[in-house]
């Protein structure tokens, strides 16, 4: 029950996540609940595709679309008692983040995926809605940025994974690998966390 719960709080999350960029980028209704839906399940697509599960269960699970679509649309009419909307994207994008690296590990080990599939299985589920979501508003995606996004997913997918292989029971693994992904990402934020970067020479 916990796992359904998280997912769903999970899509409605990336939904608002990404519905509030379409408001900033100023797209209509319709580009706003595109961009807010495809955020949501976009990840969950492509775990599932990965675990051979088909059709995706985000396309054939009516709650999934309709809490997507709804999120999407509560954002575009009361956005406006929002301030601070970057600051709130990135909220909510961590969250999401965090709980779809759990829920994918989680749902990749009960299919059958080895270790370390489930915890790549668990990563790319938390990330790929965030890439959909910028490439659709042709920004670059927060992956490639220099702040920390993917290691988080992949450390609270992998503390999953762990909890599992010890024996802990699955809810306790799913909160225990939510709140390291998605603080260690809240806490990269704040205090400006990145991976080194190449020196490169400088101009004269």
């Amino acid at each position: 029950m916990l796992l359904l719960i998280l997912e769903l709080v999970g899509i409605a999350t990336f939904a608002m996540s990404g519905s509030l960029v379409g408001v900033v980028k100023r797209l209509d209704l319709f580009g706003v609940c595109l961009v807010g839906v495809f955020t949501a399940i976009g990840g969950g697509i492509v775990r599932d595709l990965l675990l051979d599960i088909h059709p995706p269960s985000s396309l054939s699970n009516w709650r999934y679309l309709g809490v997507a679509l709804t999120a999407s649309v509560v954002v575009f009419y009361l956005h406006t008692v929002m301030s601070g909307l970057n600051r709130e994207i990135l909220v909510l994008d961590a969250l999401g983040m965090g709980i779809f690296a759990t829920t994918g590990a989680t749902i990749a080990l009960d299919a059958g995926a080895q270790p370390l599939a489930a915890a790549l299985i668990g990563a790319t589920a938390a990330i790929g809605g965030g890439v959909l979501r910028d490439v659709l508003v042709n920004e670059i995606p927060l992956l490639l940025q220099r702040d920390l996004y993917a290691v988080p997913a992949l450390l609270g997918a992998t503390a999953v994974v762990a909890a599992h292989e010890i024996g802990l029971p699955q809810n306790l693994s799913l909160v225990i690998g939510t709140v390291l992904a998605t603080g260690l990402r809240l806490v990269a934020l704040w205090r400006g966390w990145s991976l080194p970067q190449p020196r490169l020479p400088r101009e004269d």
